[in-house]
């Protein structure tokens, strides 16, 4: 009798940490989902720029290379730039307030971009939503890391990451059909405002939306135990910025190559995203909104399918012993996209460029959630946050500074020619696939080298 009690109390005790386990599983899916929403807005605001190319460039009386100055340089240097501090205060204080306020903030920029009369005042407020939009995601990986165990994280940060193509198809279709309804009157009349352009309407009506939703954030919960803090309290780094940095310079190899490769396929994906809608208007001259339906849709559906499937591919290869798993899927996409890219911008119909942008899109989002899960794999708990700041500081400012301008530029001072980007976007994009494939192989054995220091690292601190 006592041994079948004993049996009893124990096999109550495994359901009860198995309802614990699966309730706490729930909730950590509930927060990515709440981030992932998070994310889609500042992809949203973010995005809806690349729409906006024709009505931009002809009452800001700019050409193509100051279109894409705003579409990427001018955000990327602040978004990166300011992401490093802020990834320091994500491995110190409340990460969620950090996202609030950096959500409040954007939302407001972009708002304001609406007010804008020149260029010079349209690219100070695209400053001020990329120093916003630094504030969510090192805080949110952050977040990820400390609720997901090692061999769910690739595929959680994936789903955060989904909001990226879930903003941007939001951006495209939804921003489609409102610049062609928006444009059937040459001005509109908002009270207090008086008369604005179309355009104008468009950034109030993406930009303000994101401030009623923050109040969200707060049925976000710190984990109970961060970096040795207990709940509730103001979580203070134990680990000091240089030696951060030395840590990050022992693993210098790592970083720098996973860095320039993946940023790499970012330039890609970013010059891509910021273009293929003018490529569609001036090579098949297609209308803003059927772009916005046809490419917003894809970038939706076939972004959300690449990124996920990325992501619980890197970790099936994980379990299976490979451990660099998600630089060797980076690798793997940059060689399969270089064709596919070739083939979409040098399609001979729409039709044609259609049916390629779809393994377009899958292929486009697919490096972004394993990136960031390979640097929180080689880190340290308390320095996640600070890592993460980096390695987005280097794949906004290669990718997101470098490819829209980039195309923008070869379009307008190399071809001197609106119709040639479709050329500028295939030397571009191929050039970057082919050189960050070679990058992530070179990456390969240094990432294996940088996993062992971790868990050296990790039973010295523990013990």
């Amino acid at each position: 009798m006592p041994a079948t009690k004993s049996t009893e109390a124990t096999t109550a005790a495994a359901q009860t940490t198995a309802d614990s386990t699966a309730h706490s599983l729930r909730y950590a899916w509930y927060v990515v989902g709440v981030l992932t929403l998070l994310y889609a807005f500042s992809f949203i605001d973010r995005q809806i720029f690349s729409l906006l190319v024709g009505p931009l460039r002809r009452d800001l009386h700019i050409g193509d290379a100051k279109m894409s100055l705003l579409i990427g340089f001018s955000f990327a240097l602040f978004y990166t730039f300011f992401g490093i501090p802020l990834g320091r205060l994500a491995d110190i204080y409340s990460r969620r307030l950090i996202i609030a306020a950096g959500l409040v903030l954007w939302s407001g920029f972009t708002a304001s971009c609406g007010l804008a009369q020149t260029f010079e005042i349209m690219l100070l407020l695209r400053m001020g939503v990329g120093v916003g939009e630094a504030a969510l995601s090192p805080a949110a990986y952050s977040l990820i890391t400390d609720y997901f165990p090692r061999e769910r994280l690739a595929t959680a940060l994936s789903v955060y990451s989904m909001g990226i193509y879930v903003g941007s198809g939001m951006a495209y279709l939804l921003g489609g059909l409102v610049v062609a309804y928006a444009s059937t009157k040459a001005m509109w009349t908002i009270p207090l405002l008086g008369a604005v352009h179309p355009w104008q309407v468009i950034f109030l009506l993406v930009g303000l939306p994101g401030i009623a939703v923050a109040p969200l954030l707060f049925t976000v919960k710190e984990p109970a135990v961060h970096r040795g803090a207990s709940r509730g309290s103001s979580r203070r780094s134990t680990v000091p910025m240089k030696q951060v940095f030395s840590y990050i310079f022992e693993n210098r190899r790592t970083f720098v190559l996973h860095n320039i490769g993946f940023g790499l396929l970012a330039l890609s994906s970013y010059a891509s995203a910021a273009w293929v809608p003018e490529f569609y208007r001036r090579h098949f001259h297609w209308t803003i909104g059927s772009v916005g339906v046809i490419y917003g849709s894809c970038v939706a559906v076939f972004g959300c399918i690449g990124i996920v499937s990325a992501g619980r591919f890197a970790d099936y290869l994980r379990k299976r012993g490979r451990g660099n798993a998600t630089l060797f899927v980076g690798m793997l996409i940059g060689l399969v996209w270089l064709p596919v890219n070739c083939l979409l911008y040098l399609a001979p119909s729409a039709t044609w460029a259609t049916v390629w942008l779809i393994p377009g899109c899958a292929l486009a989002a697919a490096p972004f959630g394993i990136a960031p899960a390979a640097i929180q794999q080689m880190m340290p708990a308390t320095m996640r946050g600070q890592a993460s700041a980096v390695y987005l500081f280097s794949i906004n400012l290669i990718g997101l500074g470098i490819g829209p301008t980039a195309v923008g530029a070869l379009t307008q001072y190399a071809f001197r020619s609106d119709e040639a980007v479709r050329y500028s976007l295939v030397i571009v994009t191929s050039a970057a696939c082919a050189l960050a494939a070679i990058v992530l192989y070179g990456a390969l054995k240094p990432f294996v080298a940088s996993l062992e220091r971790v868990r050296v690292w990790n039973a010295a601190q523990s013990g």
